[in-house]
């Protein structure tokens, strides 16, 4: 029988012959290759080892991811679950080291999708030479769960974590690129909208952007994922009681995002993206980390948007370009279900 033919069931997570063959078919040959100490997922162990740094800190972090749908234009949920866990450790200025993954499938779930959702987790791994070196498969009954959730923590080194709320007045605020562009593939691509469109998700590892900049003069950082990059903004504002004013026409958008925004009624500045960040930065060093970043891939739409002030501290004001301005509050919650 072939992969396209077999679909999960119960016994993929009772923990007996099904379940090991599972995990050492699909899951050990996409991930062993790479070990982040002496013990390894290979060994199919408890658990596993990872080398102490002899210098800086261990940053660790956890996330979950149920987007719909699964596949999306740009990606699928293993790119978003490994990406969107390298992004946080990579705004922290932490180096990713060893990853830890748990599967929850639906009873029925196509076992050919979950070969293509794996070989894409491992892909982001291999990009930043980071290693798999745990995990846990559960299986619920069909209708329990909506196909598949994953969550994954990650382990990485940081010479000194960097926070995301180092925020002093006169620091520049940048973006690394244009904003909204995950939540609004991802809205196009759902069936009930039956939208057609060239939007695809942003989502990447950000780790090979941020590292050059990290000793530049980067105060503070936040990738602006759920809530997009009001809910960022004001985080960081909230945190470090400042002030945040950012130019509404300098934050770069695509075409497609404001015309789907109009459509929708939905600000493309609450959607999630998941492979941008927000730096804070030495305004001295504005110049040289915006160069830096163009010089990348994925940050060729880096920008200036804002500044740290002490006006209002605490919040977020925003230039609407047309003589006045407004507080950018935070948003609720992301206007789109589902997304990361």
């Amino acid at each position: 029988m072939s992969a396209a033919q077999v679909r999960v069931s119960s016994l993929h997570g009772a923990g007996g012959e099904v379940m090991d063959d599972l995990i050492r078919s699909l899951i050990v040959p996409r991930f062993a290759a790479r070990s982040a100490g002496r013990i390894g997922l290979s060994a199919m162990d408890d658990g596993a080892t990872i080398e102490r740094p002899a210098t800086g800190e261990l940053v660790v972090t956890t996330d979950c991811h149920v987007v719909k749908p699964v596949f999306f234009p740009g990606g699928d949920i293993g790119r978003l679950a490994a990406a969107g866990t390298v992004n946080d450790l990579a705004v922290m200025g932490a180096r990713p080291v060893a990853f830890t993954l748990g599967i929850i499938l639906e009873e029925g779930f196509a076992l050919e999708d979950l070969e293509k959702i794996l070989d894409s987790f491992a892909e982001v791994l291999a990009e930043v030479d980071a290693s798999l070196v745990g995990g846990d498969t559960k299986v619920m009954a069909s209708g329990d769960v909506d196909g598949i959730i994953l969550c994954a923590t990650g382990f990485g080194i940081a010479d000194r974590a960097v926070s995301d709320a180092e925020l002093w007045e006169g620091d520049d605020v940048l973006i690394t690129g244009t904003v909204g562009d995950h939540g609004m593939a991802l809205l196009a691509a759902r069936e009930e909208f039956r939208l057609s469109t060239r939007l695809v998700s942003d989502v990447a590892p950000l780790w090979s952007l941020l590292k050059p900049v990290l000793p530049m003069g980067v105060h503070a950082m936040k990738d602006p994922t759920r809530g997009g990059l009001a809910a960022a903004l004001n985080e960081m504002a909230r945190k470090s009681e400042a002030c945040v004013e950012i130019d509404e026409a300098s934050i770069p958008l695509r075409a497609e995002v404001a015309g789907l925004s109009d459509l929708l009624g939905i600000s493309p500045l609450d959607v999630a993206n998941e492979g941008k960040a927000v730096l804070v930065v030495d305004p001295q060093a504005t110049g040289a980390i915006l160069a830096a970043l163009a010089a990348h891939p994925r940050g060729a739409q880096a920008r200036r948007i804002g500044k740290v002030t002490r006006r209002y501290p605490g919040r977020v004001v925003m230039d609407t370009g047309i003589g006045g301005e407004r507080f950018l509050d935070m948003p609720l919650g992301d206007p789109v279900p589902r997304i990361c």
